[in-house]
């Protein structure tokens, strides 16, 4: 999955910054749950090109982001600056800090590229300072079930199961690898590693973007293609 990123991180960034997907229902979600977060250390795990860091920090926090892929992160360093603090880092592999050292984690559409998310979330757990947040979205597991279903065969919903998907970015073809699991396997997931679940959320896509994607924006209103969860350390 790394070359793949690094192959169309140009693309991606692009896609990233103003679709109807990232810019206007996913990355707007994610900060209103995350809420105020002036003065605590976030990481972003999974930055990608960088949008959520910016974010985050124009809001106030101290931000770290981690991504496996270089080419993303080099897209990354050109949007927030060299004094940016940005690293290379597999959420698959233990994570390059140390015990307690953020208030929340925020993982951006990333757990479901994982087969087994018991490591990446114990290693989370143990960078989170106790009482400190993770704030997850994935995609939705009806969403995936549905869409399978439709286009043939039927899967199981629960089965837990991996399947490719070509995405159009900015006139460019990408391939992308997921993990699918039920909502029971994601809630078991999250309560063995230590956290307690606080919220669990199915957002709208912000009411302006309704102008801006006449089509998509009435699919996406009325049925959620994205889950988000809070989740609190103990």
């Amino acid at each position: 999955m790394t070359a793949a990123y690094d192959e169309f991180a140009e693309a991606y960034t692009a896609e990233n910054d103003d679709s109807l997907m990232n810019a206007h229902y996913e990355r707007p979600a994610a900060l209103a749950l995350a809420g105020e977060v002036a003065g605590r250390r976030v990481l972003d795990a999974g930055c990608g090109s960088g949008p959520l860091f910016a974010a985050l920090r124009a809001r106030g926090a101290a931000v770290t982001g981690i991504d496996q892929s270089e080419g993303m992160l080099a897209h990354a360093r050109r949007r927030l600056g060299d004094d940016a603090d940005l690293r290379v880092a597999d959420l698959a592999g233990p994570l390059p800090f140390g015990d307690a050292e953020f208030d929340d984690v925020m993982a951006s559409l990333v757990l479901h590229y994982l087969r087994d998310w018991a490591p990446t979330l114990a290693e989370v757990r143990r960078v989170l300072k106790p009482g400190g947040r993770l704030i997850a979205s994935v995609n939705h597991p009806m969403m995936v079930n549905l869409t399978h279903r439709h286009e043939g065969p039927r899967p199981d919903y629960f089965e837990q199961y991996t399947w490719t998907d070509e995405f159009e970015l900015h006139g460019r073809k990408a391939h992308m690898t997921f993990w699918n699991k039920p909502l029971h396997a994601m809630t078991d997931a999250f309560t063995a590693a230590g956290f307690r679940i606080a919220a669990v959320s199915e957002p709208h896509p912000v009411p302006a973007a309704r102008e801006l994607f006449p089509g998509d924006f009435e699919i996406l209103d009325t049925f959620p293609s994205f889950l988000f969860f809070v989740l609190e350390a103990g």
